[in-house]
């Protein structure tokens, strides 16, 4: 049978979670170890389908490297890594551009600032644009180094965005946008919420699956 950690808790069922190429069962304290050898044997073909992809990821995401000549995102399409004499990084004339001579996690580091300066630029705009077509006005928008949720609204009404969501394009930006905006109306995810995001974009369902083909994307990419 498969190898598994076991985490107990007063949880009231048994559920398994593939993480970075490990099996990992949450039961409740009630539930005997036979009891989870049977659930876990029961999911075989389940944890062997999910397992091998997410081994294929860690391994990935383990010899992810940038350097100079590589091709990365930028609002849905792949710009260059350009060497330029300088002492300064940026991007321009459809290239991210950046000292010569770096190392590869230099390289890397340098396009997470230029990665940060663009989408803090890009945010506050489309946040600015969309305030005009919705009935808000958040307190702030700041940009964080977020993995796993694209933007979150406070309840002082400020927004966070991570900034990989620059790396989409703009349709997909738009859509996290007016759902984090959507959020200072509803902070919840109740019908009304989906009302107020569907008003604005009528096609947000098409623009949730973009998001998600992203999101498999860059997690088999390691951008720390």
């Amino acid at each position: 049978m498969q190898a598994y950690t076991l985490i107990q808790s007063r949880r009231k069922t048994i559920a398994l979670y593939i993480i970075d190429g490990t099996v990992e069962v949450r039961a409740p304290y009630v539930a005997s170890k036979r009891e989870i050898d049977k659930f876990v044997k029961s999911k075989e073909k389940w944890i062997k389908d999910k397992l091998s992809k997410s081994i294929e990821q860690v391994e990935r995401r383990d010899s992810f490297n940038i350097d100079y000549g590589a091709r990365i995102l930028y609002r849905g399409k792949e710009y260059p890594v350009s060497a330029r004499v300088g002492k300064y990084a940026g991007f321009d004339d459809g290239q991210f551009y950046m000292p010569p001579s770096l190392s590869t996690e230099q390289v890397k580091s340098a396009c997470v600032q230029i990665y940060r300066m663009l989408a803090k630029n890009v945010l506050i705009e489309k946040v600015q644009d969309f305030t005009k077509l919705m009935p808000v006005m958040p307190t702030a928008v700041k940009i964080n180094s977020a993995k796993t949720r694209w933007g979150s609204c406070s309840t002082k009404k400020s927004l966070n965005f991570s900034w990989r969501l620059i790396m989409a394009d703009d349709d997909v930006i738009d859509y996290v946008v007016v759902h984090e905006l959507a959020h200072i109306i509803e902070m919840n995810h109740s019908k009304r919420f989906w009302a107020v995001v569907e008003a604005v974009l009528p096609d947000y369902r098409e623009r949730q699956k973009r998001l998600k083909q992203l999101q498999h994307r860059l997690s088999g990419e390691d951008w720390e």
